[in-house]
């Protein structure tokens, strides 16, 4: 079967119907859900249709690398389960499209047929137990030998742990005792990392995550190579994979949106449906909201974040948009369980489950505050070097946010302060990625998007910059009050 001969909406129509036959027909996905993993013949069934043939160049068999294919099957995926979305985004973002751009050439072909034949699937090894976002101080290290390169150390927190068939380590070089500073990135294949525990996730029951022993050699051609330095490569890969969550993103809200809108049709209450509620009206409408702020980023992504692009100083984007579509993701599940009612808390409830399983996007590939105060960080930066203190002024002068401040002009004519403690720079931080997003969805709109959902959308990320501007502004430096239990118990009064 020659992939590429098979247009896009057809190929993906058909893996969407696969999806529901398995997951509607064949089995139900809320009692899939329930335990962890899928059974053989579901994973088989879906690998069966190629869906990571996506992300593999057409000269080596595959549908060509596209954004906006990739982007669409983590959607499709990502509408019936979000686990599955982000089984195929580790695989996309954190291995196939890495092995693409930084692989030797005598290895890609290999790899790539195990992927397209064999089904086999890979991830990446970053995180370790005393290295969480701290990534350039991890200590698994290599050494090079005479056959290749030796590499040793412990990772945690990997999706697919002993599930991948490959897996790309980051790992630091040894000399004489000392770790270096750049970080590089070796090809393993799946059966010589030890799994020394597999952790007890609280949600994405489908995905295996644990603690990872490396003690093992690699050839010499399993080495990534770098455009300049490793960390740029590093970057370049984070970034791309940040850009990606938009996709994942973009099913799972849709799917909270009609989820959300078929109950509140058909609930009623009284002499009217629950959508005749004014309340619920604003409910559904903030998920709606984040259903076009998604579309806006998952385009903005297609045109940006292809692998001929080198995403390394493209920081400002890729944390915008993952932080803003995983707080979106989080907020849309809550939700739909809240205009659900007590059946929207529970795990065979796409609701319930998708407060679990979206709420570590938050936390993974970096933390939402860290990337909101990274954010403002390149901001207020680039604000002091160009002399300009006046964020309005400073917004209306940057291309990615032209248009947008526009909308913001009243909240956001004021000066910077030149000393601004960590929390306000979390506050600017989810101001300035707002109006960036406020931006993607403006350029939606050129493009044919339809205006009303636009319009709305645009309302309601005006109430939540100037939220978060009240918040900015307001003198508020409490800190914990760590010895609090003495003389704090109110059954001593």
């Amino acid at each position: 079967m020659i992939l590429t001969n098979i247009p896009f909406p057809e190929f993906i129509k058909d893996f969407e119907e696969t999806l529901d036959h398995l997951f509607h027909e064949k089995e139900d996905i809320n009692q899939l859900s329930l335990e962890r993993g899928l059974p053989p013949e579901i994973i088989n069934g879906i690998m069966s249709k190629r869906p990571l043939s996506v992300a593999i160049p057409e000269q080596y068999g595959g549908r060509g690398s596209k954004v906006k294919e990739c982007l669409g099957l983590l959607a499709a995926a990502s509408y019936e389960s979000l686990p599955l979305s982000l089984t195929f985004g580790i695989n996309i973002a954190l291995f196939l499209e890495p092995i693409s751009k930084y692989a030797n050439e005598e290895v890609k072909q290999g790899i790539f047929n195990r992927f397209l034949e064999n089904q086999n699937m890979g991830g990446l090894m970053i995180t370790e137990p005393g290295y969480g976002s701290d990534a350039l101080n991890m200590k698994t290290s290599y050494v090079p030998t005479e056959n290749g390169y030796k590499i040793k150390g412990t990772k945690h927190w990997q999706g697919l742990t002993g599930l991948a068939d490959y897996w790309l380590i980051a790992s630091r070089k040894e000399t004489n005792g000392e770790l270096g500073r750049d970080i590089d990135f070796f090809i393993c294949e799946g059966e010589k990392i030890i799994v020394e525990e597999i952790f007890d996730n609280a949600g994405l029951y489908m995905i295996p995550y644990g603690l990872n022993k490396l003690d093992l050699e690699v050839p010499s051609n399993y080495k990534l190579q770098p455009e300049s330095t490793g960390i740029k490569m590093m970057l370049d890969i984070l970034h791309r994979s940040r850009m990606q969550f938009p996709g994942m993103g973009m099913g799972f809200i849709k799917r909270m949106l009609d989820e959300a809108i078929g109950h509140c049709k058909n609930r009623m209450v009284g002499a009217g449906n629950l959508l005749s509620i004014d309340q619920v009206q604003f409910q559904l409408a903030r998920i709606q909201s984040a259903f076009t702020i998604c579309s806006g980023m998952c385009s903005r992504s297609t045109d940006i974040s292809s692998i001929d692009h080198n995403l390394a100083s493209e920081g400002l984007e890729a944390n915008s948009m993952k932080a803003v579509v995983t707080d979106l993701m989080q907020e849309s599940a809550q939700l739909l369980v809240q205009v659900s009612g007590a059946n929207g808390y529970r795990i065979s409830h796409i609701g319930g489950r998708g407060i679990m399983d979206s709420r570590p996007f938050q936390i993974f590939e970096g933390s939402n505050e860290m990337l909101y105060t990274q954010i403002a960080e390149m901001m207020t930066r680039a604000m002091k070097k160009g002399k300009q203190s006046n964020v309005f002024e400073y917004l209306k002068a940057l291309k990615l946010t032209s248009q947008a401040c526009e909308y913001f002009k009243k909240d956001l004519n004021f000066e910077l302060s030149t000393t601004l403690t960590q929390r306000k720079m979390v506050d600017l931080g989810k101001i300035f990625a707002r109006v960036i997003c406020t931006e993607y969805v403006l350029q939606l709109q050129q493009k044919g998007f339809r205006k009303d959902l636009v319009d709305n959308s645009i309302r309601m990320i005006q109430q939540e910059v100037g939220g978060l501007i009240c918040a900015y502004h307001f003198d508020n430096t409490v800190g914990v009050v760590d010895d609090y239990s003495e003389n704090s118990s109110w059954l001593n009064l």
